[in-house]
């Protein structure tokens, strides 16, 4: 059975409350019970910080014993590159992960310090980007 981390970053824990329009109506956690059912061959983990320093300690915690690590940084896909040197510096693959195309928004949301350390990014894809996630491991 593979072992997932999905690790999501800053507001996060706001979804289904945070402009419902871009980011849907369905909580994280809603959402991840719903994952968890479609997908019983895979153990599925979630944490969620709006610290900077917490997600780098969480990758540098999984970044060895896992099969798979999705992160959603939020706005610190934009700005941290901490996390980005975390990422370079674990062995578990790391999936990028984005609700809605960062590209289709502000200018400084087009730069991630992420990809470059990534084994892909998805976007654009609501919630489902996160099954895509699951689904490349």
């Amino acid at each position: 059975m593979k072992k997932i981390m999905i690790i999501n970053g800053p507001n996060l824990n706001l979804l289904g409350k945070r402009e419902p329009n871009i980011y849907g109506s369905l909580t994280f956690t809603e959402f991840f019970d719903k994952i968890k059912t479609k997908y019983p061959n895979v153990q599925l983990e979630y944490y969620q910080s709006n610290i900077e320093g917490e997600l780098i300690d969480k990758l540098h915690h999984v970044g060895f014993s896992f099969d798979g690590i999705i992160l959603n940084a939020g706005a610190y896909t934009h700005t941290s590159i901490g996390i980005g040197d975390a990422i370079k510096g674990i062995e578990t693959p790391v999936v990028e992960v984005h609700i809605s195309n960062t590209f289709n928004r502000e200018e400084f949301r087009h730069q991630s310090f992420i990809s470059p350390n990534a084994k892909g990014v998805i976007l654009g894809f609501g919630l489902q980007s996160y099954e895509l996630a699951i689904q490349s491991f």
